[in-house]
Formats: C-alpha cells, sequence, structure tokens
C-alpha cells in the first residue's frame, strides 16, 4: 500500500541494512569460542519474492464485495507479498520458515481502512461472513501474536491500521496527544519534536512498530524508568468492536469499576481494534547524557542498582549487562582505523590491565548505563548521586563515550538476529520481571536450565542477561541465547524456551515482562494468573467475541503451543 511503511518480507527491518562482522575483528572468534561454528560471509543481501511459492487466495467474493464497500477498491489487496507481509511477526520460527518460503497460514485479503468508520464497517462485513480479523500495526511482536492458526478453515482478515496515522489533537496545557493506532515511532517522535515534545517511549523495536501495537501488546520502552510503561502512558483510547465503539476519556485517574483501560492494553486484539489513543507527553529535556559504568560483577551491579532505586534518583534508565552480554558487546566493537580510535583503543586495553592489577576478572565485569534528562543542574546532581552509588559498589566511571555509543545503536541489535539465521544460527530473547529478592536467583536458575536444555539437545549454546526497567519493588531481566539449529530447528528452539520460561515461573518471575503472550507464552499462563484466572480471560473473550472472529488463540487456547514442538 502506497505510503505505508513495512519491513522486508522476509526478516527484520530495512532492505540493504545488515549487521556486518568484517569490520569488528573480535566477532568471528567470540563466536567459534561460544557456539563452536566459523562464521561465513554473507551470502546474501535480500531474498527476492517469489509469488509463484504463493497460492492463490480463495477470498470469497461476496466477502471482497463487502470490504471494498466497507474501504476503497484500492484499499482491499489479494496481492501475494502483501499476503505473505501480513501473515506473520517477527518471531525467530516464523522468520525461519518464511525465509524458506515456508508460509504457514496467510491471510486471504490484506485490508487497509482509513477511520473509525471504515475499521467498523469492516468489523461487521467480516462478522456477516464469518470471517477472521487480525489487527496488524507494524508486524514487529516475537510472541506469534500474529502467527495464523494453520487450522483455520474460515477467511482470515488482516486488518491494517497504517493509514490511521499523525497526531489527531495536542492538549498542550494537560500534556496530552491524541495519536492514531497506525503510527509508527520514528514519525510520532518526529511530530512532537518538532513541537517541542517526546512520548519518550523507546522500545527495541521503536523503528519499525505503532502505537497501537504498542498498547496491545502492553510494551515496554528503554526509558521506562523516566516515562513509565505504555500501561502508565495510555490515559484514553477509542476501541472498535463489532457490536459497538468504546471511547475512554484522557483523565488523569477515575474510579469508575474494573478498569476498561486496563483491558483493552495488552488485549493483543482479542478484545476490538484500538483506532487511537490519548497518550502522555513531555516537554524535550534541556539535556541527555548517557553514562558507562563497569562493575566488578553482576551481584554488586544489581545492589547498585537497588540502591539507586530505593534513593528514588530520577534517571531515564538504568541498564547493567552480565559478564556474558559485556564481553558479547566488546565483541563488536569496530576495527580501530583512525588514530583517534587506536588512542581509544589502547587506553581500553590499559583500563583493563589496571583492573585487572586491582584483582578484577574481567571475564566477570559487567557494564552499565544510566541515562540522565532535565536541566543542566538537574543532570549535574544526579550524576553525582549516582556516582557516589556506583563507586560504593566496586563500579568505576567509564563516561559519556561509552554511553553515547550505546544510545547511537540501541535499534540495531535485532539486524543480528537475521545475520545469525543465515549461520544457521537461532537466536532469541525472553525477558521477565521479579521483586528485587529473587533477581539474582532468577538469573542463575535461568543460566542453568537454559545449559541443561542446550546439554539435552548436544548443542553448545550461549546466553547472556542484562536487567533494565527498574521499578519501585524490582526489575526486568532481558535474556538473550543462542545456538546453532539442526534439521529439527522447531523442536531444539522449544526445548531452549520452554526451559528458559519455566525457570521463570518455578523461581518468581513472570512469563513476560513487555513482549507480550500470543501463541508463544499462553501455555505458562494458568501458571501466573492461576487457573480462575484463566478462566476469567476465556469467559471475557467468549462473552465479548461469541464467534471467535478477534484475533482467536491468543493469549489464552494457544491454536500453536510451544509444547507442539517437543
Amino acid at each position: 500500500m502506497k505510503n505505508v511503511k513495512r519491513m522486508k518480507w522476509w526478516g527484520w527491518g530495512e532492505e540493504g541494512v545488515f549487521f556486518n562482522y568484517a569490520n569488528k575483528p573480535a566477532f568471528a572468534p567470540f563466536v567459534k569460542k561460544h557456539l563452536g561454528i566459523d562464521l561465513r560471509p554473507r551470502q546474501v543481501d535480500t531474498i527476492e519474492f517469489d509469488a509463484t511459492t504463493v497460492p492463490d487466495s480463495p477470498l470469497p467474493d461476496a466477502l471482497r464485495e463487502a470490504l471494498v464497500a466497507a474501504t476503497a477498491p484500492d484499499r482491499v489487496t489479494t496481492d501475494a507479498h502483501e499476503r505473505v507481509v501480513h501473515g506473520h511477526g517477527s518471531s525467530v520460527t516464523e522468520l525461519l520458515h518464511v525465509s524458506r518460503f515456508d508460509y504457514g497460514r496467510l491471510p486471504e485479503v490484506v485490508v487497509y481502512p482509513s477511520s473509525e468508520a471504515e475499521v467498523a464497517a469492516v468489523l461487521a462485513a467480516c462478522v456477516a461472513a464469518d470471517a477472521v480479523v487480525v489487527p496488524f500495526g507494524g508486524g514487529t511482536n516475537i510472541s506469534r501474536s500474529l502467527q495464523l492458526d494453520p487450522g483455520e478453515t474460515r477467511p482470515i482478515v488482516s486488518l491494517d491500521l497504517g493509514l490511521i496515522t499523525g497526531i489527531v489533537e495536542l492538549d498542550e496545557e494537560s500534556g496530552l496527544a491524541l495519536v492514531g493506532a497506525g503510527t509508527l515511532g520514528p514519525d510520532l517522535e518526529e511530530e512532537l519534536n518538532a513541537r517541542g515534545w517526546t512520548l519518550g517511549h523507546f522500545p527495541d523495536s521503536f523503528t519499525h512498530s505503532t502505537v497501537g501495537g504498542w498498547a496491545a501488546t502492553r510494551s515496554s520502552g528503554m526509558q521506562s524508568d523516566k516515562y513509565g510503561d505504555i500501561a502508565d502512558i495510555v490515559r484514553g483510547m477509542t476501541v472498535v468492536r463489532p457490536s459497538g465503539t468504546v471511547r475512554l476519556r484522557p483523565v488523569p485517574s477515575e474510579s469508575t469499576g474494573p478498569s476498561l483501560r486496563e483491558m483493552f492494553i495488552g488485549s493483543e486484539g482479542r478484545l476490538g481494534v484500538i483506532t487511537d489513543l490519548w497518550v502522555h507527553v513531555h516537554r524535550m529535556p534541556e539535556q541527555r547524557v548517557v553514562v558507562a559504568y563497569m562493575y566488578p560483577s553482576w551481584e554488586p551491579a544489581v545492589a547498585a542498582i537497588h540502591a539507586m532505586a530505593d534513593a528514588e534518583i530520577p534517571t531515564t534508565f538504568v541498564r547493567i549487562s552480565d559478564a556474558h552480554e559485556t564481553a558479547m558487546s566488546l565483541s563488536t566493537q569496530k576495527e580501530a582505523t583512525t588514530l583517534k580510535k587506536k588512542v581509544e583503543q589502547r587506553v581500553q586495553e590499559e583500563l583493563w590491565a589496571f583492573m585487572r592489577r586491582r584483582g578484577w576478572d574481567t571475564d566477570e565485569m559487567c557494564i552499565s548505563y544510566v541515562c540522565f534528562e532535565g536541566s543542566e543542574a538537574d543532570v549535574d546532581a544526579r550524576r553525582r548521586q549516582v556516582v557516589k552509588i556506583a563507586k560504593a559498589h566496586g563500579a568505576l566511571v567509564l563516561g559519556t563515550g561509552p554511553g553515547a555509543l550505546y544510545d547511537q545503536k540501541k535499534f540495531d541489535t535485532p539486524y543480528l538476529r537475521d545475520f545469525l539465521l543465515e549461520q544457521d544460527v537461532m537466536g532469541d530473547v525472553s525477558e521477565t520481571a521479579a521483586p528485587w529478592s529473587k533477581l539474582n536467583t532468577v538469573h542463575a536458575e535461568v543460566y542453568a536450565a537454559a545449559n541443561r536444555a542446550f546439554t539435552s539437545l548436544g548443542k553448545q549454546g550461549f546466553i547472556m542477561c542484562h536487567l533494565s526497567h527498574s521499578y519501585h519493588a524490582g526489575a526486568c531481566l532481558y535474556f538473550t541465547f543462542a545456538f546453532k539449529a539442526g534439521e529439527d530447528a522447531d523442536r531444539e528452539y522449544a526445548t531452549v524456551k520452554t526451559a528458559i520460561q519455566q525457570a521463570f515461573v518455578d523461581h518468581g518471575g513472570t512469563l513476560s515482562h513487555h513482549h507480550g503472550v500470543g501463541m508463544e507464552h499462553a501455555p505458562w499462563m494458568e501458571q501466573v494468573v492461576s487457573t480462575e484466572g484463566v478462566n476469567m480471560m476465556r469467559t471475557l473473550f467468549n462473552a465479548t467475541d461469541p464467534g471467535n472472529h478477534l484475533n482467536p488463540g491468543k493469549i489464552v487456547d494457544a491454536s500453536l503451543s510451544l509444547y507442539d514442538n517437543l
């Protein structure tokens, strides 16, 4: 569809953007050491789309006519490329199959409504035809909330919100903006920044994800320590349902029974289609600084961040990479080719030597980044508070240079996953949140569970973690794992992912902090919200969508479970 940006059909992000290890001399040896494989140069710059690999759409003529009547002829398409793009999200298993022309179940049609009224008309047409509707934002979801049920025999309509975009209203006195649900993160920030405002919500998927998608999956951004998670940011919304439209006004707080706003946030399209949202916005900060610190090991680093949270220092984000993630990050440093870079590299080597002389095990060190925003005086005062706590826990202050580099590259990591897939390596993430009292236990037990899973598969695998999104009671732990896949990649992936998720649940964490549930995490829902809690959700979905037309098989009653591959 013209004027709607979409990621490449076979992987993450934009065509022509790749992870390149040729200028990172330490990366290939790192991969060899931890995964036991020799990297090969990238073999393809793109995968050419072949429409002949896509079966024709069996869309009934009557439904096509109804969808055209609801929107317009040029906004209803059965084009093969459009159907493939809208037939999956961005989970590693989906991309593995799609990149090999194994598409699974595809939607019969993609529809682009341009207004709330057209969304309502599309839903009415779909219910009348007994068709399934799957709302589509940016396609970045990695918990299989967009994957379609292979056993679904009814027509599936992908409802793309890409034409419902932009800032509709900006209430500067209240710090609230009304935004179209299909607005991409960069487009929203550009429009807000031009007026002196920011949303402050920057998930890893920011470049390609939408405001409506953030709400539908209960997203968190890198800067949630200051700006809050999406559940804190969204104050009101419009949700179109087959039976009518729900309008929630943007008030600061209310006591009006169980929160409908909370009910829709994280509902993944099962309760309706979000068409616009009222969100908190903030004045652009006068100054923004990211400072790096190095801790001798994981536990004192966690203790330092806990102390910062207890002291209620107003930071924008605080992040610690454990020893494995720190080592991986250092392995991606570019080769020093200029005099300045060579001097910086020499200084770093001398610093590591100094740390070893002080008794540090540099294989255990953990890098941390703290972001400060505000006036110059505020930033200076907060930096002094953090330095005091960091040094009390053994940290060295590395300064703003590494922090600025992290800030520049923070959205690039997903491209590494695509590169690894081409090397036949399954790389993915799992994140949880747990109380401070259980964080170190969860960290250790997830490592143990993942390594047991690697051993059971006869694989040399790698796992790493960082702490982010600090709260009064605890924090998020974000794990990344990788292994060389064999002929049964789905089963191997399910074995490792299941071990990690079960470790979360067994040791006091939640099954997902910000990636949603989808089909990927649904098997654990009873363990984390109780059987009665799942029964209440199931009752809600059945009562509000008796025909099971709205993205069925997500959150509860998954049609394609991870367990199916074990």
